[in-house]
């Protein structure tokens, strides 16, 4: 079993970060609404491996720097999608980088002010 079932990344606006995460990783996000939250959640495999999540735009939801930060799996290699960070209103970070045996990684900021990062073998 994984630690981890569900994260959720904060939003100031929605539309503005679908449309970045979305470019970043070329997926489509599915946009819903829960009480007086909106949500645009990642894609999900039941038998897949790790977890998934949502954007969330509510009462209580403020983007930061600071706190967890929310790996990103990038199945091909995570250059590609660092690539579309800044074209698309984001900012790099921390480039791409070794970590040894654990493969690469590299932070960005979001359009809203969020630390996440990337995770790749290659």
């Amino acid at each position: 079993m994984n630690s981890i079932g569900w994260f959720e990344i904060p939003v100031q606006d929605m539309d503005r970060a679908v449309k970045f995460y979305e470019a970043v990783f070329g997926q489509k996000l599915q946009l819903s609404e829960m009480d007086n939250f909106q949500m645009a959640m990642f894609p999900w495999e039941e038998a897949g491996a790790g977890a998934s999540g949502a954007l969330v735009k509510g009462e209580g939801y403020i983007p930061s720097h600071q706190g967890t930060v929310v790996y990103f799996n990038c199945a091909e290699g995570l250059q590609q999608e660092l690539d579309r960070v800044e074209p698309n209103g984001g900012q790099v970070l921390i480039a791409k980088m070794s970590i040894g045996e654990y493969g690469f990684v590299a932070h960005f900021e979001d359009t809203e002010g969020n630390r996440v990062a990337l995770h790749s073998m290659e």
